[in-house]
């Protein structure tokens, strides 16, 4: 069984909240840190603090290309969010994957997506400088394409703030650390809040 679905468990207490899944790799699955310092934990509880009575589900596994994403799908929607979060590209950028392979699993995501009825927050990522700049413009250029075609809220970098910045990463320089997280949670939480915003609950 996926450590993802190992980490949902029952939902107790919460059954007539809202939920917004983050369907993602390690950046959001919280990768060397403790699950209460993790991007979705962190994410609801400053939904919360501000008055968002809405439940957060991780759903990101660490090593996780877009196809990845795209199998577990499935999983995902059957616990009927009413938003998703799409975090995911990373690792096809680390390893040189071909941008269309990654657009076309992007692409099906947000179609999935759509058909289930829940709205989505697309969050793009960059990709490392050595595969060359040919191979980081047309990586880029996925996310604002995909981000058009379907009309969704677009977070263009969901690492903004954080990337290359050793104070908020962990050791390996790659995965946010808890201060990490922390500050892409305060930069993102416009874009969630506003999508949550016509949602009875929100």
């Amino acid at each position: 069984m996926c450590a993802w679905l190992l980490q949902l468990g029952p939902v107790t207490g919460a059954a007539e909240e809202p939920r917004i899944a983050v369907l993602g790799d390690s950046l959001t699955a919280g990768f060397g840190l403790p699950r209460e310092d993790a991007f979705p934990a962190r994410l609801e509880a400053a939904l919360r603090a501000k008055g968002h009575a809405w439940q957060v589900i991780d759903a990101g596994v660490s090593g996780d290309t877009s196809a990845g994403g795209l199998a577990r799908l499935d999983w995902v929607l059957a616990d009927e969010p009413e938003v998703v979060i799409v975090e995911l590209g990373a690792n096809d950028g680390l390893r040189g994957l071909p941008t269309e392979q990654m657009e076309a699993n992007l692409d099906a995501i947000l179609t999935q997506v759509r058909d289930s009825g829940a709205a989505t927050l697309l969050a793009g990522m960059r990709a490392p400088a050595n595969f060359g700049p040919d191979y980081e413009a047309a990586f880029h250029a996925v996310y604002e394409r995909l981000a058009a075609r379907h009309g969704v809220a677009f977070y263009p970098f969901f690492l903004e703030g954080v990337a290359m910045e050793p104070d908020l990463n962990q050791t390996d320089g790659i995965h946010p650390n808890a201060a990490g997280v922390a500050e892409i949670v305060r930069r993102i939480l416009p874009h969630v809040v506003a999508i949550i915003a016509g949602h009875k609950g929100g």
